[in-house]
């Protein structure tokens, strides 16, 4: 792993704040919007790196820093392992396909982690870049205006701001997942930490509309960690009625249409991987943070 050029100095009366940027380097327009977006923040100071999974970085602007990952870790694993290399008490993980839509996004999130000493992450409301944004964007099961703000128990990772201690308190990213569903486990350890996620409904991330079934993997992975899920985080009988209720919703959604229909193969063959692979670690979450995941809207069998 290669890293280039030091971290520059903070800007005096600025709040610092670490960016990692996740790519594999296959979409360089994308990702030169991005970073001149981050570059045009206003009111505080970026120390700005790109994570390259499995590529070396190169052509970056002025100021911007690059680490070299010689093998692809993950989505997790690449976040992770960009995170040490920035300063800051907030941390800022964007993707090589998203960018804030304004230049005060940053400073913005500043001013409610400032506000509230209890906010553990920022979710931000993602418009896409043209037609209309996907209803999975917004992390509610009644999803309603997104430009309502509201509690969080589901991510989506690509334009979130956290506090560092935060990030810490719950080990990082999960690196099991790679792709996909990392951002649930992640945000239900910040609640089990007694950190706040939350959906900030007037503060937007911009990113294309991407069908997520377009990886080959998405059905079996789907599956697969959902069951994951479960077994790492939750007690009986809840793991069970997670995983029944996802199976349910699943099979509701696929009978409709002959491509969900042999769509139903791989997620099974990926359900069946969950149950039969140990994840790693059980660490329930506590029957306090359920209780509060179930009054606040979102109990953790949906």
């Amino acid at each position: 792993m290669s890293v280039r050029l030091a971290a520059p100095p903070p800007a005096p009366g600025t709040a610092t704040v670490g960016v990692v940027v996740l790519t594999m380097g296959t979409r360089p327009e994308d990702l030169a919007a991005g970073l001149a977006s981050l570059q045009a923040q206003r009111g505080v100071d970026l120390d700005i790196l790109v994570v390259g999974n499995g590529w070396e970085p190169t052509g970056l602007p002025d100021g911007v820093r690059g680490i070299g990952l010689p093998e692809n870790l993950g989505i997790p694993g690449g976040r992770n392992a960009g995170a040490p290399y920035v300063a800051g008490d907030l941390l800022f993980f964007l993707d090589d396909d998203a960018r804030p839509a304004t230049d005060d996004y940053v400073a913005r999130a500043v001013a409610m982690f400032e506000a509230d000493p209890t906010l553990g992450l920022i979710h931000p409301r993602v418009d896409a870049t043209e037609g209309e944004a996907p209803g999975r964007w917004v992390p509610r099961v009644r999803k309603g205006d997104p430009r309502r703000s509201s509690p969080a128990f589901v991510l989506w990772e690509g334009g979130s701001v956290m506090r560092r201690e935060a990030f810490d308190a719950v080990g990082g990213w999960p690196e099991l997942y790679r792709y996909s569903h990392e951002g649930i486990e992640f945000v239900w350890r910040m609640w089990d930490q007694g950190w706040k996620v939350w959906y900030a409904g007037d503060l937007v991330c911009l990113h294309p509309p991407i069908d997520p079934t377009r990886h080959e993997t998405y059905f079996r992975f789907n599956a697969r960690h959902r069951v994951w899920i479960a077994k790492r985080n939750l007690r009986w009988p809840l793991s069970w009625a997670y995983v029944a209720t996802w199976t349910l919703v699943q099979l509701v959604r696929s009978v409709r249409t002959p491509e969900g229909r042999s769509s139903l193969r791989p997620w099974f063959a990926g359900w069946r991987e969950g149950w039969r692979v140990d994840p790693g670690g059980h660490k329930p979450l506590k029957w306090s943070t359920v209780l509060l995941m179930t009054r606040l809207g979102r109990p953790p069998v949906v």
